[in-house]
């Protein structure tokens, strides 16, 4: 896969920390779980979700740096909708490097699990396709793949749990089977459903994704 570059001067203004919450959790047995938020949402967004699909666990739930939509965002779009992978590529080692540093810094060695919606999905995949060591696995709600051309690096077997909707307007058909296939020629253990709902995170999304991570 050739990854895209930015110019130096693009590079430069691209924060390396982030707005976020941590929530300790009442079971440190259990896998930290990384929050990352839609086009427009913000730290706090997620962190309820956190609660319905893990109950007690550590969470990190981290605010984008690209301001969108009257919220934030965790890279550029270009204006034509279109995924700017110059963008993604150079925001995924501060954003990498801020999670584990963070996770770190509260005494929690478990690699975490990445929980992405939206915009947060497509992060979400970025990093386990770029860094896989980073997460123990990965729920992608409503993704499409960041990149492309097909990656050539080996993930490992990661689980990782994809969920689309069939009636989500806002992606194409078959936008997250590419993503899954990808996944999977990358080594990942991927579980995909296609649910017969809009974009918006549902209770049906909700329960299989509590009934993966408790099969975890």
């Amino acid at each position: 896969m050739t990854i895209p570059t930015l110019g130096r001067e693009d590079r430069a203004v691209i924060p390396s920390a982030y707005f976020h919450r941590f929530i300790p959790g009442t079971s440190p047995d259990k896998a930290p779980v990384v929050m990352l938020h839609g086009s427009g949402g913000d730290e706090h967004t997620l962190v309820a979700l956190a609660a319905e699909l893990s109950p007690g666990a550590p969470t990190l739930s981290l605010r984008g740096t690209v301001e969108i939509d009257g919220g934030f965002a965790f890279f550029h779009r270009r204006p034509d909708r279109s995924l700017d992978e110059a963008d993604i590529v150079a925001r995924l080692p501060p954003l990498a490097q801020f999670i584990n540093s963070v996770l770190i810094g509260h005494g929690l060695s478990r690699p975490p699990i990445a929980v992405g919606f939206s915009n947060g999905a497509i992060m979400a995949a970025a990093l386990l396709l770029t860094r896989p060591t980073l997460f123990s696995g990965g729920i992608l709600l409503r993704p499409l793949s960041p990149f492309v051309a097909d990656p050539s690096a080996r993930i490992g077997a990661q689980p990782i749990l994809i969920i689309d909707g069939e009636k989500d307007s806002r992606r194409s058909p078959g936008d997250g089977a590419r993503l899954a296939e990808r996944l999977i020629q990358s080594g990942a253990a991927v579980t995909h459903h296609v649910l017969p709902v809009g974009h918006a995170i549902t209770d049906m999304d909700k329960q299989i994704a509590r009934d993966w991570l408790v099969a975890r």
